[in-house]
């Protein structure tokens, strides 16, 4: 784990970069998982307290502590100011953000990216009091949180190649349950996954997505014990799997794959599984072209160029989710997601993050998705992920 000072030195030289003159985090009771994870806290630690943790541009950071918990910040460098009554905190406040113009905070204008939002409007209120404007701290959680080393990326690699590996094995254990008469089922074949996903020393934070016919039409369907379809001849099958290598520092990889259980492709499953397709390509060649000519890529810019090929199809409400997400230590990071329909995401596409392009149609009987991953780098693209180029089929 990196050294709270250097740590700090590591904000301090973002801040000055970013032209932001301070970083000012807050928290009660846990209410800011990401200010625990940046400061290198321990989340599950005996907290009551309101308290303050001020990361000037240049200086000493400040600590606001009440006095019943008055060492809740020592393992952080800075001044120590100890409070007691309401007023007293917000006069120390006061004093300390007097004179910096503006800090940034886990807060997002309007609410647009809900994911950094962790600062209640009540203390925006107490901030701005001090005669400072709040602005957001989602381009600095990004830099902080979603740019991989090189051992993340290493890691990430070698998922994505298992994972590809695994779905492929799925469709051969329905194909061999099926032939010997046994049988099958969404839910046999997620607790199948669930166990190679332990022989191949990975883990996950939810079950796979296993969808049949229906199901796969509703985007986070999940198959249950007392709850699911057999699959049989004809069916369409979609799987979704993500995981990461069991380690706190390992990031996610993320896939979907699509088929059906028989070698004949209904002409409808095959034209939407063509035009999902195009639709991911579409993303792809977006984000390789505005590298490769040096043009600052923003989230929602992604979202459009894919959304615009399902549009010009006659599908567009059927993609009722965005793009892509961010990937890291969580399945859904901190980072930019590609996203111009559940939120206007505009933070920049940075070197070093690596994010999902799932573009879907899902109609009543059946939906398509198509997931890959993309890491950026600083003058072109990398498909991590080997790209579904055609339907899977089973002989059976």
């Amino acid at each position: 784990m990196t050294h709270p000072s250097h740590a700090v030195e590591r904000m301090q030289s973002l801040l000055r970069e970013l032209r932001i003159p301070a970083w000012l985090f807050y928290d009660f009771r846990g209410s800011d998982p990401i200010a625990h994870r940046i400061l290198g806290l321990d989340p599950g630690a005996h907290a009551t307290r309101r308290w303050f943790y001020l990361v000037p541009a240049r200086g000493t950071p400040v600590k606001i502590v009440h006095r019943i918990e008055s060492e809740r910040l020592d393992a952080l460098p800075g001044e120590r100011v100890v409070y007691l009554e309401w007023n007293s905190l917000h006069r120390a406040l006061a004093d300390r953000l007097r004179g910096l113009g503006e800090v940034a905070m886990q807060y997002s204008p309007r609410n647009a990216i809900p994911y950094i939002s962790k600062v209640d409007a009540g203390t925006i209120e107490v901030v701005r009091s001090a005669g400072v404007e709040v602005v957001s701290s989602a381009d600095l959680i990004q830099h902080l949180e979603s740019v991989w080393r090189p051992e993340q990326a290493d890691g990430h690699r070698k998922t994505a190649l298992t994972l590809t590996r695994l779905i492929r094995e799925a469709f051969a254990y329905v194909e061999h349950e099926l032939k010997s008469g046994r049988g099958t089922s969404e839910y046999s074949v997620q607790q199948f996954l669930l166990q190679r996903l332990l022989d191949e020393s990975l883990e996950t934070d939810f079950p796979p997505i296993v969808a049949v016919n229906r199901n796969s039409g509703n985007p986070h369907y999940c198959p249950e014990a007392g709850d699911h379809l057999a699959i049989a001849r004809g069916d369409f099958l979609l799987i979704d799997l993500w995981a990461r290598p069991i380690s706190a520092e390992s990031v996610f990889a993320d896939i979907t794959w699509t088929g059906t259980i028989g070698s004949e492709v209904p002409v409808r499953v095959r034209e939407i599984f063509e035009c999902v397709r195009a639709a991911r390509d579409a993303g792809v060649s977006f984000l390789r072209r505005r590298l490769e000519e040096g043009v600052p890529i923003r989230g929602f810019e992604v979202d459009d160029a894919v959304r615009s090929v399902i549009e010009k199809r006659g599908y567009a409400e059927f993609f009722i989710h965005r793009t892509g997400h961010n990937l890291g230590t969580e399945v859904h990071g901190s980072g930019v997601n590609f996203d111009n329909l559940e939120t206007h995401d505009e933070r920049r596409v940075l070197p070093g993050v690596c994010c999902t392009i799932e573009p879907g149609i899902y109609l009543p009987e059946f939906g398509v998705r198509s997931e890959i991953n993309v890491l950026i780098g600083e003058i072109g693209l990398e498909v991590t992920t080997p790209p579904q180029e055609d339907l899977l089929t089973c002989t059976v």
